[in-house]
Protein backbone atom coordinates (compact mmCIF):
# COMPACT_ATOMS: atom_id res chain seq x y z
CA UNK A 1 0.00 0.00 0.00
CA UNK A 2 1.26 2.97 -0.52
CA UNK A 3 1.67 6.15 2.57
CA UNK A 4 -1.00 7.83 1.33
CA UNK A 5 -3.65 4.95 1.82
CA UNK A 6 -1.79 4.05 5.15
CA UNK A 7 -2.28 7.54 6.03
CA UNK A 8 -6.14 7.44 5.48
CA UNK A 9 -6.63 4.49 6.84
CA UNK A 10 -5.08 5.05 9.98
CA UNK A 11 -6.83 8.62 10.19
CA UNK A 12 -10.22 6.66 9.40
CA UNK A 13 -9.49 4.36 11.95
CA UNK A 14 -8.95 6.76 14.73
CA UNK A 15 -11.58 8.81 13.88
CA UNK A 16 -14.09 5.87 14.78
CA UNK A 17 -11.98 4.95 17.76
CA UNK A 18 -12.47 8.29 19.05
CA UNK A 19 -16.22 8.32 17.75
CA UNK A 20 -17.18 5.35 19.85
CA UNK A 21 -15.19 6.57 23.17
CA UNK A 22 -17.28 9.88 23.16
CA UNK A 23 -20.50 7.95 22.61
CA UNK A 24 -19.47 5.17 24.75
CA UNK A 25 -18.74 8.43 27.17
CA UNK A 26 -21.84 10.14 27.14
CA UNK A 27 -23.95 7.23 28.39
CA UNK A 28 -21.81 6.45 31.40
CA UNK A 29 -20.88 9.74 31.98
CA UNK A 30 -24.76 10.15 32.72
CA UNK A 31 -24.33 7.18 35.05
CA UNK A 32 -21.79 9.34 36.94
CA UNK A 33 -23.32 12.50 37.20
CA UNK A 34 -26.43 10.90 38.74
CA UNK A 35 -24.47 8.67 41.09
CA UNK A 36 -22.21 11.53 42.32
CA UNK A 37 -24.96 13.96 43.53
CA UNK A 38 -26.92 11.13 44.70
CA UNK A 39 -23.24 10.63 46.66
CA UNK A 40 -23.30 14.26 47.42
CA UNK A 41 -26.81 14.76 48.40
CA UNK A 42 -26.62 11.93 50.41
CA UNK A 43 -29.26 9.83 48.49
CA UNK A 44 -29.18 6.72 46.36
CA UNK A 45 -28.39 6.74 42.86
CA UNK A 46 -29.27 4.37 40.19
CA UNK A 47 -28.32 0.60 41.22
CA UNK A 48 -31.15 -1.42 39.85
CA UNK A 49 -30.14 -2.13 36.67
CA UNK A 50 -27.14 -4.31 36.64
CA UNK A 51 -24.21 -4.29 38.53
CA UNK A 52 -24.06 -1.11 40.57
CA UNK A 53 -26.27 0.72 38.05
CA UNK A 54 -23.78 -0.05 35.01
CA UNK A 55 -26.56 -1.31 32.53
CA UNK A 56 -28.73 1.99 33.39
CA UNK A 57 -27.96 4.15 29.98
CA UNK A 58 -28.83 0.91 28.27
CA UNK A 59 -32.02 0.87 30.12
CA UNK A 60 -32.68 4.02 29.18
CA UNK A 61 -31.26 3.70 25.74
CA UNK A 62 -33.89 1.29 25.24
CA UNK A 63 -36.75 3.40 27.09
CA UNK A 64 -36.20 6.50 24.73
CA UNK A 65 -35.51 4.23 21.08
CA UNK A 66 -39.65 2.78 21.68
CA UNK A 67 -41.06 5.56 23.01
CA UNK A 68 -43.37 7.47 20.53
CA UNK A 69 -41.88 9.99 18.50
CA UNK A 70 -44.09 13.42 18.30
CA UNK A 71 -43.43 16.30 15.40
CA UNK A 72 -46.22 19.00 15.64
CA UNK A 73 -48.52 19.62 13.67
CA UNK A 74 -47.02 22.89 12.64
CA UNK A 75 -43.55 22.16 12.82
CA UNK A 76 -40.75 22.51 9.92
CA UNK A 77 -40.36 18.94 9.93
CA UNK A 78 -37.23 19.21 7.56
CA UNK A 79 -35.51 21.46 10.33
CA UNK A 80 -37.46 20.05 13.69
CA UNK A 81 -35.47 16.34 12.09
CA UNK A 82 -31.89 17.49 11.41
CA UNK A 83 -31.85 19.96 14.61
CA UNK A 84 -30.50 17.37 16.61
CA UNK A 85 -28.02 15.92 14.38
CA UNK A 86 -26.93 19.47 14.29
CA UNK A 87 -25.97 19.60 17.24
CA UNK A 88 -24.12 15.95 18.11
CA UNK A 89 -22.04 16.28 14.84
CA UNK A 90 -19.50 19.23 15.87
CA UNK A 91 -19.51 17.61 19.29
CA UNK A 92 -18.47 14.98 17.76
CA UNK A 93 -15.83 16.34 15.32
CA UNK A 94 -14.26 19.17 17.95
CA UNK A 95 -11.72 16.24 19.27
CA UNK A 96 -9.77 15.74 15.74
CA UNK A 97 -7.10 18.27 17.04
CA UNK A 98 -6.84 17.35 20.29
CA UNK A 99 -3.93 14.78 20.93
CA UNK A 100 -5.13 11.75 23.98
CA UNK A 101 -1.58 10.42 23.90
CA UNK A 102 1.97 10.57 21.94
CA UNK A 103 3.77 8.11 19.91
CA UNK A 104 3.16 4.76 20.26
CA UNK A 105 3.83 1.07 18.47
CA UNK A 106 0.58 -1.02 18.21
CA UNK A 107 1.07 -4.82 19.48
CA UNK A 108 1.13 -7.31 17.25
CA UNK A 109 1.37 -5.15 13.76
CA UNK A 110 4.10 -3.60 14.98
CA UNK A 111 2.59 -0.03 13.25
CA UNK A 112 3.90 3.21 15.48
CA UNK A 113 1.01 5.91 15.27
CA UNK A 114 0.20 9.01 17.02
CA UNK A 115 -2.92 8.83 19.61
CA UNK A 116 -5.02 11.81 17.84
CA UNK A 117 -6.67 12.18 14.75
CA UNK A 118 -5.25 15.28 13.44
CA UNK A 119 -1.98 17.35 14.02
CA UNK A 120 -3.04 20.84 12.35
CA UNK A 121 -1.21 24.15 12.79
CA UNK A 122 -3.87 25.81 13.94
CA UNK A 123 -5.85 23.46 16.37
CA UNK A 124 -7.00 26.14 18.11
CA UNK A 125 -8.71 28.05 15.54
CA UNK A 126 -10.20 24.74 14.43
CA UNK A 127 -11.78 24.16 18.34
CA UNK A 128 -13.30 28.15 18.43
CA UNK A 129 -14.47 27.13 14.40
CA UNK A 130 -16.80 23.96 15.44
CA UNK A 131 -17.56 25.60 18.93
CA UNK A 132 -19.42 27.95 16.89
CA UNK A 133 -21.24 26.01 14.68
CA UNK A 134 -23.36 23.87 17.67
CA UNK A 135 -25.54 27.14 17.96
CA UNK A 136 -27.06 26.55 14.85
CA UNK A 137 -28.23 23.41 15.58
CA UNK A 138 -30.22 24.79 18.95
CA UNK A 139 -31.47 27.45 17.42
CA UNK A 140 -33.04 25.96 14.36
CA UNK A 141 -34.87 23.30 17.28
CA UNK A 142 -36.02 25.99 19.32
CA UNK A 143 -37.54 27.79 15.69
CA UNK A 144 -38.81 24.59 13.68
CA UNK A 145 -40.68 23.61 16.69
CA UNK A 146 -43.42 26.61 16.58
CA UNK A 147 -43.29 27.21 20.34
CA UNK A 148 -42.59 30.09 21.86
CA UNK A 149 -41.08 29.14 24.80
CA UNK A 150 -38.70 26.92 22.43
CA UNK A 151 -38.01 29.97 20.28
CA UNK A 152 -37.08 31.82 23.65
CA UNK A 153 -34.67 28.70 24.30
CA UNK A 154 -32.65 29.24 21.50
CA UNK A 155 -32.60 32.88 21.73
CA UNK A 156 -31.03 32.47 24.95
CA UNK A 157 -28.68 29.93 23.66
CA UNK A 158 -27.35 31.57 20.82
CA UNK A 159 -27.16 35.02 22.54
CA UNK A 160 -25.32 33.17 25.52
CA UNK A 161 -22.85 31.56 23.21
CA UNK A 162 -21.98 34.26 20.99
CA UNK A 163 -21.21 36.47 24.41
CA UNK A 164 -19.24 33.57 25.87
CA UNK A 165 -17.13 32.68 22.89
CA UNK A 166 -15.54 36.06 22.72
CA UNK A 167 -14.05 35.65 26.25
CA UNK A 168 -13.36 32.33 25.65
CA UNK A 169 -11.25 33.04 23.03
CA UNK A 170 -9.17 35.44 24.00
CA UNK A 171 -8.72 32.85 26.96
CA UNK A 172 -7.57 30.27 24.58
CA UNK A 173 -5.18 32.89 23.13
CA UNK A 174 -2.77 32.95 26.52
CA UNK A 175 -1.89 29.16 25.73
CA UNK A 176 -1.32 30.18 21.98
CA UNK A 177 1.08 33.23 22.78
CA UNK A 178 3.25 31.25 25.78
CA UNK A 179 3.50 28.50 23.13
CA UNK A 180 3.94 30.90 20.56
CA UNK A 181 1.73 28.18 18.11
CA UNK A 182 -2.02 27.39 17.15
CA UNK A 183 -1.48 23.85 17.51
CA UNK A 184 -2.81 21.93 20.03
CA UNK A 185 0.21 19.23 20.15
CA UNK A 186 2.45 21.95 20.25
CA UNK A 187 0.83 23.85 23.40
CA UNK A 188 0.76 20.22 24.98
CA UNK A 189 4.32 19.74 24.22
CA UNK A 190 5.13 23.52 25.48
CA UNK A 191 3.56 22.00 29.27
CA UNK A 192 6.72 19.58 29.64
CA UNK A 193 7.81 21.35 32.57
CA UNK A 194 5.20 23.44 33.93
CA UNK A 195 1.77 23.75 33.21
CA UNK A 196 -0.30 26.59 31.97
CA UNK A 197 -2.42 26.78 34.34
CA UNK A 198 0.27 27.93 36.79
CA UNK A 199 1.05 30.65 34.37
CA UNK A 200 -2.00 31.85 33.15
CA UNK A 201 -4.25 31.01 36.21
CA UNK A 202 -6.89 33.61 34.92
CA UNK A 203 -6.79 32.19 31.34
CA UNK A 204 -7.61 28.97 32.87
CA UNK A 205 -10.17 30.04 35.49
CA UNK A 206 -12.38 31.79 32.26
CA UNK A 207 -11.77 29.29 29.89
CA UNK A 208 -13.31 26.89 32.68
CA UNK A 209 -16.51 29.28 33.26
CA UNK A 210 -17.03 30.07 29.98
CA UNK A 211 -17.00 26.39 28.71
CA UNK A 212 -20.28 25.71 31.44
CA UNK A 213 -22.10 28.84 28.95
CA UNK A 214 -21.18 26.71 26.03
CA UNK A 215 -22.37 23.37 27.40
CA UNK A 216 -25.46 25.35 28.77
CA UNK A 217 -24.23 23.55 31.84
CA UNK A 218 -25.33 24.99 35.40
CA UNK A 219 -25.67 27.62 36.65
CA UNK A 220 -25.46 28.74 33.07
CA UNK A 221 -28.23 25.87 31.64
CA UNK A 222 -30.99 29.38 31.22
CA UNK A 223 -31.95 28.36 27.71
CA UNK A 224 -33.73 25.35 29.22
CA UNK A 225 -34.86 27.00 32.22
CA UNK A 226 -37.61 24.55 33.11
CA UNK A 227 -39.25 27.30 35.72
CA UNK A 228 -39.59 29.74 32.98
CA UNK A 229 -39.74 28.13 29.70
CA UNK A 230 -41.11 24.37 30.36
CA UNK A 231 -37.38 23.07 29.02
CA UNK A 232 -37.51 25.55 26.76
CA UNK A 233 -35.53 24.60 22.67
CA UNK A 234 -36.56 21.00 23.38
CA UNK A 235 -40.19 21.64 25.00
CA UNK A 236 -41.51 19.60 21.83
CA UNK A 237 -39.22 17.04 21.31
CA UNK A 238 -39.28 13.10 22.40
CA UNK A 239 -37.77 10.37 21.58
CA UNK A 240 -34.11 9.92 20.20
CA UNK A 241 -34.74 12.90 18.85
CA UNK A 242 -34.88 14.57 22.85
CA UNK A 243 -31.98 12.08 23.59
CA UNK A 244 -29.80 13.66 20.77
CA UNK A 245 -29.78 17.15 22.31
CA UNK A 246 -28.40 15.72 25.65
CA UNK A 247 -25.96 13.22 23.93
CA UNK A 248 -24.45 16.43 22.34
CA UNK A 249 -24.65 17.95 25.64
CA UNK A 250 -22.67 15.29 27.42
CA UNK A 251 -20.43 14.91 24.51
CA UNK A 252 -19.68 18.67 24.98
CA UNK A 253 -18.76 17.69 28.36
CA UNK A 254 -16.27 15.42 27.63
CA UNK A 255 -14.45 17.22 24.38
CA UNK A 256 -14.22 20.53 26.37
CA UNK A 257 -12.29 18.54 29.45
CA UNK A 258 -9.97 16.95 27.19
CA UNK A 259 -9.04 20.60 25.75
CA UNK A 260 -9.05 22.24 28.51
CA UNK A 261 -6.70 19.57 29.66
CA UNK A 262 -4.73 20.19 26.44
CA UNK A 263 -4.89 23.79 27.01
CA UNK A 264 -3.70 24.41 30.87
CA UNK A 265 -2.47 21.16 32.41
CA UNK A 266 -0.85 19.57 29.92
CA UNK A 267 -3.08 17.19 27.91
CA UNK A 268 -1.35 13.54 27.95
CA UNK A 269 2.14 14.92 29.50
CA UNK A 270 2.12 14.25 33.62
CA UNK A 271 6.37 15.34 34.28
CA UNK A 272 7.56 12.34 32.29
CA UNK A 273 5.39 9.58 33.36
CA UNK A 274 3.62 9.66 29.78
CA UNK A 275 6.28 7.46 28.85
CA UNK A 276 5.64 4.52 30.44
CA UNK A 277 4.41 1.49 29.14
CA UNK A 278 5.96 2.36 26.15
CA UNK A 279 3.72 5.48 25.38
CA UNK A 280 0.32 4.13 26.59
CA UNK A 281 0.33 5.95 29.77
CA UNK A 282 -0.56 9.14 28.02
CA UNK A 283 -4.27 8.24 27.27
CA UNK A 284 -4.32 6.72 30.77
CA UNK A 285 -3.34 9.89 32.06
CA UNK A 286 -5.73 12.17 29.99
CA UNK A 287 -8.87 9.93 30.60
CA UNK A 288 -7.77 10.81 34.86
CA UNK A 289 -8.31 14.30 33.58
CA UNK A 290 -11.03 14.22 32.15
CA UNK A 291 -12.41 12.22 34.61
CA UNK A 292 -11.96 15.11 36.82
CA UNK A 293 -13.18 17.54 34.68
CA UNK A 294 -16.22 16.03 34.47
CA UNK A 295 -16.55 15.52 38.18
CA UNK A 296 -16.04 19.49 38.46
CA UNK A 297 -18.84 20.04 35.93
CA UNK A 298 -21.26 17.65 38.27
CA UNK A 299 -20.16 19.22 41.59
CA UNK A 300 -20.63 22.53 40.11
CA UNK A 301 -24.47 21.66 38.79
CA UNK A 302 -25.09 20.10 42.21
CA UNK A 303 -23.81 23.02 44.10
CA UNK A 304 -24.65 26.49 42.35
CA UNK A 305 -27.95 27.65 41.75
CA UNK A 306 -29.24 29.12 37.92
CA UNK A 307 -28.39 32.81 37.81
CA UNK A 308 -30.83 35.30 36.25
CA UNK A 309 -30.38 35.76 33.08
CA UNK A 310 -29.71 39.48 32.34
CA UNK A 311 -27.07 38.77 35.10
CA UNK A 312 -25.83 35.83 32.92
CA UNK A 313 -25.57 38.42 30.14
CA UNK A 314 -23.53 40.91 32.25
CA UNK A 315 -21.10 39.01 34.03
CA UNK A 316 -19.80 37.80 30.22
CA UNK A 317 -19.95 41.50 28.81
CA UNK A 318 -18.71 43.02 31.38
CA UNK A 319 -17.03 41.01 33.81
CA UNK A 320 -15.08 38.21 31.54
CA UNK A 321 -14.63 39.69 28.26
CA UNK A 322 -12.50 42.97 29.73
CA UNK A 323 -10.44 40.56 32.25
CA UNK A 324 -9.72 38.31 29.55
CA UNK A 325 -8.90 41.23 27.22
CA UNK A 326 -6.73 42.57 29.96
CA UNK A 327 -4.94 39.53 30.81
CA UNK A 328 -3.95 38.73 27.19
CA UNK A 329 -2.11 42.48 26.74
CA UNK A 330 -0.30 41.49 30.48
CA UNK A 331 0.39 38.31 28.59
CA UNK A 332 1.86 40.10 25.88
CA UNK A 333 3.77 42.88 27.90
CA UNK A 334 5.56 39.92 29.91
CA UNK A 335 6.34 38.02 26.92
CA UNK A 336 8.22 40.80 24.85
CA UNK A 337 9.79 41.72 28.61
CA UNK A 338 11.63 38.49 28.88
CA UNK A 339 9.35 38.01 32.17
CA UNK A 340 7.96 34.81 31.35
CA UNK A 341 10.14 31.86 30.65
CA UNK A 342 10.50 30.49 27.15
CA UNK A 343 7.99 27.39 27.08
CA UNK A 344 9.27 27.03 23.10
Amino acid sequence: MSDFTIFLIDALVKAVIVVLLLTGGFAYTTVLERRFIARLQVRVGPNRAGPWGLLQPIADGLKLFVKEDIVPAEADKVLFTLAPAITIIPSLIILAVVPLGGEVTIPFINYTTSLGVADINVGALYILAIASIAVYGIVLAGWASNNKYAMLGGLRSSAQMISYELAMGLSMLAPVMMAGSMGIGDIVDAQKNIWLIVLQPVAGVIFLITTYAETNRAPFDLPEAEQELTAGYHSEYSGMKFAGFFMAEYIKMIAVSAIASALFLGGYRLFGLENLLGGWMGPIIMTGKIVAGLLLFVWIRATLPRIRYDRLMAFGWKILLPISLANVIVTAVLLVLGIFPTLT
